[in-house]
């Protein structure tokens, strides 16, 4: 049942009204008695309903997007198919951006539910506890984009990122590659390029093998950030034949420090990213990557919260798939 008003109120042991007037912020409180209620809001997941009275219809055409950043090529494809989706509905999308931030996302998730939207669409599994509760509660679709390596409150699309970790080990051990490193960025804000880690891990472990070497930036992913921590793997692990990294960005940086270097791609080094980006395509050595399929995720998740308004109570797990790009670097 979606919690009530009521609900809080009778938790926290107080009126409805003093209820209202805590979540509208509205009147006078005392500190104690607005702490009792917030608590009581959190640990039930309750959303106050703004759309009502004269935004309740309004309020049904809305559908919540929440991306972790813009700036990143990936997710304004994700967009673009989530837009295709959305052509002659009727649906607008209301925009959030969490910057990879949990508690972030808490507070838009609040924000676009207060407002009653059609669905919540979101990106990954890595939730804090209040906002699972508030989106397990909501009685909206909730679309959680971009994997499926977990159980989703109702409904993933994505791909299995640890299984690419695992196919792009097995792929390039069939290329001949022994010596592998690898290169990443920061874990915290992206699980999901850990888990690919773990697959190559796996992977490699299949064939006798493990990684001779790998390093982290410590930083989000960029270019330049692929660049310097390749350089420093390489410093001490000089007889790598092939190197996986995070990413399309951090692979990218990797190839202008083997320009920069004198290293031949991929005749000395092999070098592997993850997205399939279409600047990789315009290297002078077509980058060697997995392309995910960012477009048809986006377009996807809307075609799934809108084919049944209502969640039955089962779980939906869609899998969009990848492609291994075999390129020219690797």
């Amino acid at each position: 049942m979606v919690p009530t008003l009521a609900d809080v109120a009778e938790l926290a042991g107080v009126s409805e009204i003093t209820v209202s007037r805590v979540v509208r912020n509205k009147g006078p409180i005392s500190e104690a008695t607005r702490t009792r209620v917030l608590a009581a809001v959190e640990s039930l997941g309750y959303v106050p309903n703004r759309a009502a009275g004269s935004l309740a219809m309004s309020g049904s055409l809305l559908l919540g997007v929440l991306l972790p950043s813009l700036s990143n090529i990936v997710f304004p494809e994700v967009l673009r198919g989530i837009h295709a989706g959305l052509a002659s509905t009727g649906y607008q999308p209301i925009i959030g951006v969490t910057d990879y931030d949990p508690v972030t996302e808490q507070a838009l998730v609040a924000s676009l539910l207060a407002w009653k939207p059609a669905a919540i669409i979101t990106t990954g599994f890595d939730h804090t506890d209040a906002t699972r509760r508030m989106l397990s509660k909501a009685g909206v679709r909730v679309a959680e984009l971009m994997e499926i390596d977990a159980e989703p409150i109702d409904i993933a699309v994505g791909l299995s990122h640890r299984r690419a970790g695992l196919d792009t080990a097995r792929h390039l051990f069939a290329r001949g590659y022994r010596r592998f490193g690898y290169v990443g960025h920061d874990w915290t804000a992206d699980r999901r390029a850990k888990l690919r880690f773990d697959g190559l891990r796996d992977g490699l472990r299949e064939n006798g093998l493990d990684l001779e070497g790998h390093e982290l930036s410590g930083s989000p992913s960029s270019t330049m950030a692929g660049r310097q921590t390749l350089a420093a793997l390489l410093a001490s692990k000089p007889d790598l034949d092939v190197v996986v990294f995070s990413n399309d960005d951090m692979a990218i940086g990797g190839y202008f420090h083997c320009l920069a270097a004198g290293i031949a791609v991929p005749q000395s080094l092999g070098i592997f990213g993850f997205n399939g980006l279409e600047i990789g395509e315009a290297l002078p050595a077509r980058l060697s990557t997995i392309r995910s399929n960012r477009f048809l995720i986006g377009k996807t998740a809307v075609e799934r919260v809108l084919e049944q308004k209502d969640a039955s109570g089962e779980r939906v797990v869609v899998d969009t798939g990848y492609e291994i790009v075999e390129g020219e670097t690797a």
